[in-house]
């Protein structure tokens, strides 16, 4: 009996330590939170809310970006279509020459490789996809709140394929006008809303061609940490048809300004698609000196 009593004291006592480090590991993090929180929204007079940005459809820079700040992304990308894979690679450059406005130069490339059964002829042609010139202003940024909203427009020069590259140079245009809210909630938890029409032009046949975007994410990032898991779902309206990619995702800081994140696509109708994968390399080189 003496053994019973001296055994479950010194459960108690070790259930009593546990918990006591529990919650000083919990302070510690929400003490990380609110610093992090606060090195992004108090640094200046300007207000900026911190929000987790999408992997996929990434946003031109920071919702309340702040004069001076840039950022370089290298993406890497695999698609398992029904007849061919493709190969994704884009170079993006991102900076604020002013408070709330935020640029963006983007080159992405596609190679495509036909399956060995697949004529290379009946598959579409690898390319340099598109010169992309974009600007985002947030035109609402509120700390209480904890919600910011923006619009921006995305322009696309098409370039032709690789074996008719040159002749002509530009294929078409893509005219991108969007919007975007975010909120978090409490400090952890980030939702995000990202919508608007493409319109397409080809020089061609001189046909235009408009879908409709609908972009919704939700991520939770990690106590203490940049770090964030989340998902985000990328759906398309054409022609009367609604076409959906679910992505969950990841985002690792690996360096105090080197971050990774990585995502796959599982889309909801497989007629022309099927698994994909998608990384995304972030380097902050530092703010610009104003």
């Amino acid at each position: 009996m003496q053994k019973f009593w001296i055994t479950l004291t010194v459960s108690l006592f070790t259930m009593s330590l546990w918990a006591q480090e529990l919650d000083s590991l919990k302070a510690i993090n929400r003490e990380l939170d609110s610093l992090y929180i606060l090195e992004v929204q108090d640094r200046t007079v300007i207000d900026k809310v911190l929000h987790a940005e999408p992997l996929y459809i990434d946003l031109i820079r920071d919702l309340g970006a702040r004069k001076g700040e840039r950022e370089w992304n290298f993406g890497l990308g695999l698609t398992d279509n029904l007849r061919f894979d493709t190969y994704q690679a884009l170079v993006e450059y991102e900076w604020a020459p002013v408070n709330r406005l935020g640029l963006e130069v983007e080159v992405p490339f596609t190679i495509v490789a036909p399956y060995k059964s697949i004529p290379s002829d009946s598959v579409p042609s690898s390319r340099m996809e598109s010169l992309k010139l974009a600007g985002q202003w947030s035109f609402f940024v509120s700390e209480k709140l904890k919600t910011s909203m923006a619009l921006g427009y995305i322009n696309e020069l098409e370039f032709s394929d690789f074996k008719e590259f040159g002749n002509p140079l530009f294929k078409g245009n893509v005219y991108n006008p969007f919007f975007v809210i975010a909120k978090r909630w409490s400090n952890n938890y980030h939702s995000l809303i990202y919508t608007g029409p493409r319109i397409e032009r080809d020089f061609e046949s001189k046909l235009w061609h408009t879908e409709y975007d609908i972009n919704t994410s939700l991520h939770y990032m990690i106590p203490g940490t940049r770090n964030f898991i989340g998902v985000e779902l990328n759906k398309t309206v054409h022609e009367d048809r609604l076409d959906m990619v679910i992505r969950p995702q990841m985002r690792v800081g690996i360096a105090p300004n080197f971050l990774i994140g990585i995502l796959g696509g599982v889309p909801m109708n497989r007629d022309n698609q099927r698994f994909s994968m998608f990384v995304r390399l972030i380097w902050e080189p530092g703010d610009l000196k104003h």
